[in-house]
């Protein structure tokens, strides 16, 4: 038996709850983990609170990070004893994942943890951290330099954009942070922002084209934020759109990408290619200031998680959540 977070959903509605789980009811897998944390990403809030339809199967066990140690491997990559890391590939959605101390997955997903990092700070990283090094990747692929102005980063006290303001600042950029929260404006600072503004600038419907501000973005809101960061950057620069928390929808025109040539690159975390996870994961270990990382995360206990979820969604959560699941 082992504990974990067991979402179901019948006849008696959906819930979830901390739960001893039979080993027995793991689904298949060629590696069995000995998970020691996990995570708590906006995903994760949504299936936990049933306010989204994350969830494919029931029962499910949320978590869509988890990293610990093989216990039992017929991978021929993984062996017992050796510390992994995964983020995605549907774990937590059609596959049980990391909010429970045992986790039986497919070795394809896993990667080894990197030797720069603890398993509490993977975690503090996680799914949200290795997005934003897969955004600042893309903006890089596309030859956005800091010498070419400022860098907007939308949802900046999140988990996507406090790994993100903390890693561009790194290397260098001028970052400005977005924000809902004003309140946090200290803590963005600190993570590197040189300027913050209000969200309310940029959630309404805007122009087709605005003055030219911006040589990049890293934009988690989508809807009309994602709209008018469009509209406001400059000839040439590039927007990378990775999540919806403002709304899945873009009303948006075509202007900024045929009149100011204006790239929009799209960036999936689920199930992005083995090659770049490690690209990502490797420049975190460079590019991630690890006293910021500090700053960025707080430590929960499984039963805490449940009720942070709502928490989360609501935007009342700064940075990351690190799940230790085994207390």
């Amino acid at each position: 038996m082992f504990k974990g977070i067991l979402i179901e959903k019948d006849e008696a509605g959906y819930r979830a709850a901390v739960k001893d789980i039979d080993e027995a009811q793991l689904p298949t897998g060629d590696v069995t983990v000995r998970v020691s944390h996990s995570t708590l990403n906006y995903k994760d809030g949504l299936a936990i609170t049933g306010k989204g339809p994350v969830v494919r199967k029931f029962p499910m066990v949320p978590g869509i990070d988890l990293v610990g140690t093989v216990e039992e491997s017929t991978h021929a990559q993984y062996k017992a004893g050796d510390r992994v890391l995964l983020n995605g590939w549907g774990v937590g959605e059609t596959h049980w994942g990391g909010l429970a101390q045992k986790a039986r997955l497919n070795g394809d997903w896993l990667i080894p943890l990197p030797a720069g990092f603890t398993p509490q700070q993977a975690m503090a990283i996680g799914t949200a951290g290795y997005t934003a090094m897969l955004c600042v990747l893309a903006l890089e692929r596309h030859g956005v330099k800091p010498a070419d102005g400022e860098i907007l980063v939308t949802g900046a006290a999140g988990g996507v954009g406090s790994v993100a303001v903390a890693v561009l600042a790194k290397l260098g950029y001028s970052v400005v942070a977005l924000t809902g929260r004003p309140q946090d404006g200290e803590y963005l600072k600190d993570l590197g922002a040189t300027e913050v503004l209000e969200r309310s600038q940029f959630s309404a419907p805007g122009k087709p084209l605005g003055k030219e501000r911006w040589a990049g973005a890293v934009d988690v809101a989508g809807s009309h934020v994602l709209a008018n960061v469009c509209a406001t950057t400059k000839y040439r620069g590039v927007v990378t759109a990775c999540g919806l928390a403002a709304g899945m929808d873009l009303p948006a025109t075509v202007a900024p990408f045929i009149l100011r040539g204006v790239t929009l690159a799209g960036i999936d975390s689920v199930m992005c290619p083995r090659a770049d996870r490690l690209q990502a994961w490797q420049r975190l270990e460079t590019d991630l200031d690890m006293a910021k990382l500090g700053n960025i995360s707080q430590e929960v206990g499984l039963d805490e998680a449940i009720p942070l979820a709502s928490k989360l969604l609501e935007g009342k959560v700064r940075g990351r959540i690190v799940v230790d699941v085994n207390r």
